[in-house]
């Protein structure tokens, strides 16, 4: 019994069991792995994600947006650069050759002069074609339209003067001339078409995408006025005065008629590239004043003005009776049918008389809107 009661006292006391184990460091908690914990962290990265991409498409769009504004920017440029460098070589290939062609065609044979403008013809399609074939953006269709008129009105009016110099040269030059006269009135209109309509179309289109600090070249084709009158054409083509040509002698002394101005109403026309707008009906009066400015009383001395608008041209003229050495004359011409609300182009030629030699100032362009 008392082996056994020995082994009993040798037996741990709880006192002391209990101290040793709290004495025993405690484990941490295990984070938690479940279900629940893994689908908000999928959510939060899902978040993060979405914001991520959401600010890539942002910027991703805004450099496209750029991208697309500076090739239409540039596009814009570019063709306003294309079509004023059209005109222009317009201007200096074909007009500037045609013309000192002309005027210098008495001292070549008819067949040679016919060469040549044709010659040009071919030039001046090429070059409408090239317009044709141009890049043109959406905001310049209108322009464009325009501009291949311009072009093929150029093109069309030279056919005809090449079908008709080697005749004004010949026997009937007289009314060849005045055919090719109104193939000049072409030439004028194309003039028109890119100043009132080719150009500021242009201009808008640049401006409407803000881009500013961009000329537009300017073009004459015709370089003056004096070749739309018959008897002026004939002459030069011919290399005789206008009197001589047509046949009237010619008193001793300078001959000459000049044009002062022209105005409507009580409104002064300012000459071309300024614009006018005058308050006039449809059939406004154009009162021109004509110096003599010649040593010689002149007789009928002729004065036109042709209204170019809408595509038509409105007609009317007035004869002096006679003209005094330096003194000026006044005639009113009414001229009917001018369309209102309209950009029109008005030109007023006075016709040479028998003798003059110059007629450089016998002719003035102006442009101008009508409204009541």
């Amino acid at each position: 019994m008392s082996f056994f009661d020995d082994d009993e006292g040798a037996a741990p006391r709880p006192a002391a069991a209990t101290a040793r184990t709290r004495a025993q460091p405690r484990p941490r908690r295990p984070q938690r792995s479940g279900p629940e914990h893994d689908h908000h962290a999928t959510l939060v990265r899902r978040r993060i994600a979405a914001g991520v991409g959401v600010l890539l498409v942002i910027v991703i769009a805004l450099a496209i947006n750029g991208c697309l504004k500076s090739g239409r920017e540039a596009a814009l440029k570019e063709y306003n650069s294309a079509a004023s460098q059209l005109v222009q070589e317009s201007d200096q290939q074909v007009s500037r050759p045609l013309f000192e062609t002309l005027a210098g065609a008495s001292g070549k044979s008819p067949l040679d002069v016919e060469e040549e403008v044709n010659q040009l013809r071919l030039l001046a399609q090429t070059q409408a074609q090239h317009a044709q074939d141009m890049s043109v953006p959406s905001e310049m269709q209108s322009a464009q339209r325009n501009l291949l008129l311009a072009l093929d009105l150029r093109s069309e009016a030279l056919a005809k003067i090449a079908n008709l110099v080697r005749t004004a040269l010949g026997g009937q030059g007289k009314q060849a001339s005045a055919y090719i006269a109104g193939a000049m009135e072409m030439f004028l209109t194309s003039d028109v078409i890119w100043s009132q309509r080719v150009a500021p179309l242009i201009q808008q289109a640049l401006a409407d995408d803000a881009i500013h600090g961009q000329s537009t070249a300017g073009t004459q084709f015709l370089p003056n006025l004096g070749w739309l009158e018959a008897s002026t054409v004939l002459a030069r083509l011919t290399g005789l005065s206008s009197g001589s040509a047509s046949g009237s002698q010619v008193t001793p002394g300078t001959h000459g008629s000049a044009l002062l101005g022209v105005s409507v109403g009580a409104t002064p026309l300012e000459p071309s590239p300024a614009i006018n707008h005058v308050s006039a009906s449809a059939n406004p009066t154009f009162t021109v004043k004509v110096e003599d400015s010649g040593s010689n009383p002149q007789t009928n001395v002729k004065v036109e003005v042709t209204v170019t608008a809408s595509g038509k041209q409105y007609k009317a003229s007035h004869v002096i009776d006679k003209t005094e050495p330096g003194a000026t004359a006044s005639v009113d011409i009414p001229v009917e049918g001018v369309p209102q609300e309209t950009a029109a182009s008005i030109a007023v030629y006075v016709q040479p008389v028998p003798g003059e030699t110059n007629v450089e100032n016998n002719k003035g362009t102006y442009l101008a809107v009508f409204a009541k």
